[in-house]
């Protein structure tokens, strides 16, 4: 507790596309990112932290409420609902966490001042709910860096600046409404970087070219294409990898500055030593790892490889954490809504209904009385189960079907499905998912039963989508970059 018993404050830093091996303290040499790297020598850092699923609207709302994606209903990037202008000229903007209680509800509640600033798509980002009151969101899920649509008071306009500071910015503003208030306040700052685009013109060129100009890119594995590789994210060889990995870089560099303003102003306010900030990405990214880019959607089917589902992960309270310390169990985006309230003192009305467990004694530097020894994922009828040595992925209906020794394979390059002898593990590690899927799936949002593909969702899951079309499929596969 701060000073008068006020209880901590919460900063969640939540970037998009960013894999768990963009960061210069994760032991990446090339990518400049000293002020999360400054973060995680004054926190905890998880090198083996889990998104829920491998794509970001899913992914988020999951992190939001605690549910996986078949108890919430997102099971893909959604494609319309956000705005009007998503169905051509106008149409419904669409609530698809109606009804579904996200964290951001329990805190305001709890007398908490909850804002966010930055990317929202998860449905209607005209209006501010799940207990927000200071509201500034991207219109969409992604889009250009200079002339982005935004949100203001319900309306959408095109911001002229650099997306990344505006978003900085408008998180600052409500931090500078928070500087005299006697209430604790959340803060969600939710950056576009480093998604696509990432051409020249969409990044500060001081940046672009530097990198450019300057980075061999040898932290980045130059591989043949994949053969499942779709058009969900730019692609290319030579000079086109180059560009890429540029933009890449410097959208997660310009970031990490902003980030450092956050920071400052934290202290300037007295408030840093009195705030949890956790940091993290919405999912993992593939910048040719594989022979792919993109993430979980980078192919069809979907992929649950290590580079799509591992995520960034550190968290600091300075004073109150344990400083500079790698935790390596393996920990899940879902598991983030009961350590937040376990942390903050605050009771969890759905706790037994939610999959996660709170890993808060491990911010307070204690061993965990149950270490997490497997984590799921799943992406509409892909689905994941990981244990400290083994990877299982499972496709409904039909396959194809993987499996690997992570201990003897990290790399994931030998499928053993199918090969003799492991006929055994396989089923057991089929029927320990089938058991955890089938405690926590809400059978009218199933999403094995979903014909997700990863192209977009166009409405609300299951029969609340009213028959009507909810997976888009107007994507071809790639011949050449994009």
């Amino acid at each position: 507790m701060s000073p008068k018993g006020k209880k901590a404050n919460v900063v969640l830093i939540l970037t998009d596309d960013q894999g768990a091996w963009a960061l210069g303290c994760a032991g990446n040499g090339e990518i400049r990112t000293p002020n999360l790297d400054r973060l995680a020598r004054e926190g905890l850092r998880f090198d083996n932290f889990f998104c829920t699923s491998p794509v970001c609207s899913p992914a988020r709302a999951s992190l939001l409420t605690g549910r996986i994606p078949s108890q919430h209903g997102i099971h893909d990037w959604i494609r319309r609902g956000d705005v009007p202008f998503e169905w051509g000229e106008h149409g419904p903007v669409i609530r698809y966490l109606a009804g579904i209680t996200g964290y951001t509800d329990i805190l305001a509640a709890a007398g908490y001042t909850c804002g966010i600033s930055g990317k929202w798509h998860l449905g209607d980002a005209l209006h501010p709910h799940l207990g927000f009151s200071f509201w500034k969101v991207h219109a969409q899920g992604a889009g250009p860096y200079y002339g982005a649509p935004m949100i203001r008071a319900g309306r959408i306009y095109h911001e002229p600046r650099y997306v990344t500071d505006a978003i900085t910015e408008n998180a600052l503003t409500f931090l500078n409404e928070q500087r005299n208030s006697d209430r604790p306040f959340y803060l969600s700052i939710h950056y576009t970087a480093p998604h696509s685009p990432w051409d020249r013109e969409n990044h500060p060129p001081e940046l672009y070219d530097d990198y450019f100009d300057n980075c061999p890119f040898e932290s980045i594995p130059i591989e043949p294409m994949h053969p499942r590789q779709i058009n969900t994210a730019p692609y290319g060889e030579g000079e086109k990898r180059r560009e890429l990995l540029s933009g890449y870089f410097a959208a997660v560099t310009a970031m990490d500055s902003g980030i450092g303003r956050i920071l400052e102003e934290l202290e300037a306010m007295g408030a840093r030593d009195n705030t949890l900030i956790f940091f993290t990405s919405d999912n993992g990214m593939n910048m040719g790892h594989h022979g792919v880019y993109g993430k979980g959607n980078g192919t069809f089917p979907q992929n649950m490889y290590e580079t799509s589902v591992k995520v960034p992960a550190i968290i600091s309270v300075p004073g109150r954490l344990p400083a500079g310390k790698v935790y390596h169990d393996l920990l899940s985006h879902y598991d983030f809504l009961p350590t937040l309230l376990d942390f903050l003192a605050i009771d969890n009305p759905d706790e037994e209904a939610l999959p996660g467990r709170s890993f808060a004694p491990a911010l307070k530097g204690k061993t965990l009385k149950e270490k997490p020894v497997v984590v799921f994922d799943e992406y509409g009828p892909v689905r994941m189960i990981r244990t400290g040595r083994w990877k299982y992925v499972h496709r409904y209906p039909y396959g194809p079907h993987e499996l690997y020794d992570l201990r003897e394979d990290p790399e994931e390059r030998k499928n053993l499905y199918g090969e003799g002898g492991c006929g055994k593990r396989i089923a057991e590690l089929k029927g320990e998912l089938d058991i955890w899927f089938n405690r926590y799936v809400d059978p009218a949002v199933d999403g094995s039963r979903e014909g997700v593909a990863g192209k977009g969702q166009l409405g609300l899951a299951g029969p609340a989508g009213g028959g009507q079309k909810v997976w888009a499929d107007d994507w071809h596969y790639l011949k050449e970059g994009t």
